[in-house]
């Protein structure tokens, strides 16, 4: 008979055994003593370790399959197994969410610009001397493909994701990695609406060149003011995308507004 690790669990109450179960099972698998790719005991061994039903049991293992921290094999070697979280899961996870909750235009721009000023200076003292001009390399071409009265924006934006998730490599932190991997899967901070804007995106092509120069050079504070520098051309673009939509609705409020008032009776 399979046994769990020699550590004790909470006791499971009655109406709300499922819940209590997978509350042990998902506190096993965070502090270690269930480790990925381990598999759970048998539903059987389950039901008398807890002294409950299988079908509470199942309950309870389904509730850590909705939650991703458990998967369900079939076969000779079938049962439930511990789920290795890779990183795509996790960011995949995260870039639903936050399609699902739209976040206002500013309040991205400002996680942004700090996000990125923290992974530019990690960047810069972790990366090596061969990542720094890989992307040196990257961000030259893109510059390239910015140039012109036409330039090809779905490989621009390609490429754009590839600078970011380059640069966040560079800073060796897993944690940066999976947020900013999220946002590019999710959506990026409207960096879209620079690189349409013909206006913009050769200043904004070469901020990005400027930006990796200063990384490559280990000028932390001139990096820096490249990065302020490119959500203000932002900030700016954006309130001026805006700005017609604002102009008509004054203009439709001061119209509304210039109408006599409809008499009672």
């Amino acid at each position: 008979m399979e046994n769990f690790p020699q550590s004790p669990f909470i006791p499971v109450q009655s109406g709300r055994a499922s819940e209590d179960i997978a509350l042990n099972l998902e506190a096993a698998i965070l502090d270690g003593r269930l480790k990925p790719g381990e598999r759970l005991p048998s539903e059987r061994d389950m039901q008398v370790q807890f002294g409950t039903g299988r079908g509470v049991v199942r309950e309870a293992i389904k509730i850590l399959k909705q939650k991703g921290l458990l998967e369900v094999r079939k076969g000779v070697k079938g049962g439930a197994y511990v789920r290795q979280l890779e990183m795509a899961n996790v960011s995949e996870s995260l870039a639903l969410f936050l399609k699902q909750h739209p976040v206002e235009p500013e309040k991205l721009i400002e996680f942004r610009e700090s996000m990125d000023r923290s992974i530019t200076l990690l960047a810069i003292a972790r990366g090596s001397r061969d990542e720094k001009a890989a992307l040196l390399a990257e961000v030259l071409r893109f510059e390239a493909l910015m140039r012109g009265a036409d330039p090809d924006l779905v490989a621009a934006g390609e490429l754009d994701r590839t600078l970011n998730l380059m640069l966040v490599r560079m800073a060796r932190s897993p944690l940066f990695e999976w947020v900013m991997a999220a946002l590019q899967m999710g959506f990026s901070s409207h960096d879209h609406a620079l690189y349409e804007n013909p206006a913009y995106r050769e200043r904004v092509a070469a901020n990005w060149r400027e930006t990796v120069q200063a990384i490559v050079v280990s000028e932390p504070m001139r990096a820096l003011s490249c990065i302020g520098q490119h959500y203000s051309l932002l900030r700016e673009c954006i309130t001026q995308q805006h700005e017609p939509v604002l102009q008509a609705a004054l203009a439709l409020n001061s119209a509304s507004g210039d109408r006599p008032e409809g008499r009672s009776s």
